[in-house]
């Protein structure tokens, strides 16, 4: 995969850093040349000099070679904003991270459906722990090849899950219906707006990409 990363904070590069390691071709677009020269001997990853929230710039990022744009920045207008101009410039995916939870509605208004909130997150986490729960990472607790998959139904999706005809090696195992989770037992469907999470291993996740890339959230 290609993958542009907008900011060149700790949590992008943390990002950037897991990414090279996967394999995958990275390029971090930052504003603060001193930090990109900083940068440019720890990652193997292009670099582009510039505010990711401009259109010109992100142009030049590519965005017809690109798979995913992630907006992660620290400031929440400015990460929506470049969603908003890579969306419009014809990225892919777009992944935008906010802090406060208040714009998570505005991002839902604006089509950015991929949002990231890592606060509360670590705010639930936290609170488990703080009440005795073990608490996992769900990476950790896959083994092998096996990968997690989401995708948002629309009408030609909806419908009996059997109805899917997914590739072998690939299972429905959740659905959220707006807010609400839904664990699919036996004769389940699959409404328009959906999101559905399968669980795949590498042979299926292929295939899946191809059918669902256009609907694909993780």
């Amino acid at each position: 995969m290609r993958i542009v990363i907008v900011s060149a904070d700790d949590l992008a590069v943390a990002t950037a850093r897991r990414a090279i390691e996967r394999g995958h071709d990275v390029v971090i677009v930052e504003k603060d040349k001193e930090r990109i020269e900083a940068l440019s001997d720890e990652l193997d990853c292009g670099f582009l000099n510039g505010d990711g929230s401009k259109p010109a710039i992100l142009r030049e990022a590519g965005p017809e070679e690109t798979h995913v744009l992630l907006s992660i920045g620290p400031d929440d207008q400015s990460n929506i904003l470049a969603s908003l101009v890579g969306r419009s410039l014809g990225f892919g995916r777009v992944i935008t991270k906010i802090i406060d939870p208040e714009f998570q509605h505005i991002c839902a208004e604006l089509g950015l459906d991929e949002t990231v909130i890592p606060n509360s997150a670590m705010a639930r986490t936290l609170a488990d722990m703080a009440e005795g729960r073990r608490v996992y990472e769900v990476s950790a607790l896959l083994r092998g090849d096996l990968h997690f998959f989401g995708f948002v139904a629309d009408e030609a999706t909806a419908g009996p899950i059997e109805d899917l005809d997914l590739p072998a090696h690939s299972k429905v195992i959740a659905i959220y219906r707006g807010d609400e989770p839904i664990l699919p037992g036996a004769g389940a469907t699959i409404e328009a707006n959906d999101q559905v999470i399968l669980l795949a291993d590498d042979r299926a996740r292929e295939k899946l990409t191809e059918r669902f890339g256009g609907q694909a959230t993780a």
